[in-house]
């Protein structure tokens, strides 16, 4: 790149075939030797408001600001225009957009919470910039090609104890220095968990994300019913991204329904002999450990199996990226120890619901979070698109579909925030009681609105709203994709059941119209 000025007179003598100019906010670009391969053909570049034009308009209404910054790109500008400065700016890592609603409120500029501080600000930024450096880019590359988080992320993240903040306030914290310092281990709340499980929800790469997240289900039950040595040893080598636990409940026999489900485990004199299969196991592929549900001859019992002689996992293909990781897991007469024993024989059923709550906060946190960036995509299109001579927001129904998206997401932004609070101030007991309803009902809200969301965007963005690449890639995965958080945790009408059923047990036996 350089430095160099010229005139529009100057640009528009390069016109032609072989000497070919263009303008693209303010900035001079030498398309001479690139035209050719140009991917939309040649004969694009060579129209007459294009070659040796300001294609300022017309480079934006067909592709995304990205496309610049690839040095494949950058490197073909030759100059700038006398007396123009460039207006588009991309957004540095770790920066908040400027875009109306692309942020919650209490990131946004002249808003107020009465939840978050600065300090929450300060942490927000750092993992944001930390994700968006390390993580991203990692994040779209092994979309693409199905494989498995690169070690290297693990290593960073570990290095910063991000997963170890992932579950929340706790010992497992104390002696860990917690992003550089940022906050403190007794610092920790449950609104740093909403942030960290908001940021990590910010990529467009649903498979990976998945893949990645599979131990936050996986682990929490080591952590509460896992004997010392047992949950030392998983907890520090998930912590440390050397090894990965999956949560292994659900079945081809049974899904929502977990007291159906027909892989036993008998006691013997050496351990629990374990044998059945398992379906839809998230990172199943690539996980160490199973915490797995099993029927046994007092109900049901939960135990953690190590992947070794008897254990095969078979990748499931879905509608998203096999980065995720999703398996077909076969225990085959498996010998499991006593002490990988969690809870009592029995009360398994106990110990697989104690997590449910946690469990359907993180996805509908996660689910809230990229349902935002969508309405930011949507935003920014229909800004910059233009049709029939005007921007395409100049269309009432448009922006019709604007304002359902914006209510959606605030509303549910707004619920999680109130829930989230709560939880801060609860124990786990109180929670189970008055929150499991609320997280629920919202959990099955999110995805809902989600799916509605989606919906406009493709009607937004077109034909670019159903293509796996460019303008509207990110709308096309949203869609594919968004129906898994309808699923995972709870279907919809389970979560509805059960959000009424926990309203109806607090209903006072009094009341009357």
């Amino acid at each position: 790149m350089t430095s160099k000025q010229y005139t529009k007179e100057e640009v528009a003598k390069h016109n032609k075939k072989g000497d070919l100019w263009i303008v693209i906010d303010g900035r001079v670009f030498d398309l001479s030797r690139f035209a050719a391969m140009h991917p939309g053909g040649l004969s694009v570049l060579l129209d007459e408001e294009v070659a040796g034009q300001d294609a300022t308009e017309a480079f934006f209404g067909l592709h995304r600001q990205e496309i610049l910054l690839r040095p494949q790109y950058a490197r073909l500008q030759i100059g700038t225009v006398v007396g123009e400065t460039p207006q588009i700016v991309a957004r540095a890592p770790g920066e908040l957009s400027s875009v109306p609603y692309a942020e919650p409120t209490w990131l946004t500029k002249g808003y107020h919470s009465p939840y978050f501080g600065d300090k929450h600000r300060a942490f927000q930024a750092a993992v944001r910039k930390l994700l968006e450096e390390v993580v991203l880019p990692d994040a779209l590359a092994r979309e693409e090609d199905g494989k498995p988080v690169s070690q290297a992320v693990w290593d960073k993240l570990a290095e910063a104890n991000i997963m170890a903040m992932r579950f929340g306030a706790g010992p497992h914290l104390q002696g860990r220095t917690l992003l550089g310092g940022i906050i403190k281990p007794e610092e920790m709340t449950t609104l740093y968990s909403l942030i960290l499980n908001q940021e990590f929800a910010r990529f467009n790469a649903r498979g990976y994300a998945d893949g990645g997240n599979g131990s936050l289900i996986g682990l929490p039950p080591i952590l509460k019913y896992g004997k010392p040595a047992l949950r030392d040893k998983i907890m520090n080598e998930f912590f440390d991204g050397k090894k990965f636990v999956s949560l292994a409940i659900s079945e081809a026999f049974a899904g929502s329904d977990v007291s159906g489900m027909k892989t036993f485990a008998k006691k013997t004199d050496a351990g629990w002999l374990v044998t059945g299969t398992k379906k839809w196991i998230t990172g199943g592929m690539v996980a160490s450990y199973f915490t797995v549900g099993c029927r046994s001859e007092k109900g049901m019992v939960v135990l953690v199996i190590e992947r070794g002689p008897g254990v095969e996992t078979k990748p499931i293909k879905t509608a998203y990226s096999s980065a995720a990781g999703t398996a077909f897991v076969t225990f085959d007469n498996v010998l499991v120890p006593f002490e990988n024993q969690l809870g009592q024989d029995g009360k398994g059923l106990h110990v697989i619901l104690a997590n449910f709550n946690d469990e359907r906060w993180g996805m509908t946190a996660a689910a809230i979070a990229s349902h935002r960036v969508v309405v930011e995509e949507c935003l920014k299109w229909a800004t910059q698109r233009k049709v029939f001579g005007k921007p395409l927001v100049s269309q009432a129904v448009i922006r019709s579909k604007l304002a359902a998206m914006i209510s959606r997401v605030e509303s549910a932004q707004a619920w999680i925030e109130n829930i989230t609070y709560q939880m801060a101030n609860m124990n786990h007991q109180e929670q189970a009681i008055l929150l499991a309803g609320q997280i629920a009902l919202l959990k099955s809200y999110a995805t809902k609105t989600a799916q509605e969301t989606a919906e406009d965007a493709v009607q937004i963005f077109g034909g670019r709203g159903i293509t796996r690449t460019g303008m509207g890639r990110h709308i096309e995965h949203y869609h594919r994709t968004v129906v898994f958080d309808a699923i995972l945790g709870g279907t919809e009408d389970v979560l509805e059941d059960l959000g009424v059923r926990q309203a109806l047990r607090a209903m006072p036996k009094n009341a009357r119209l």
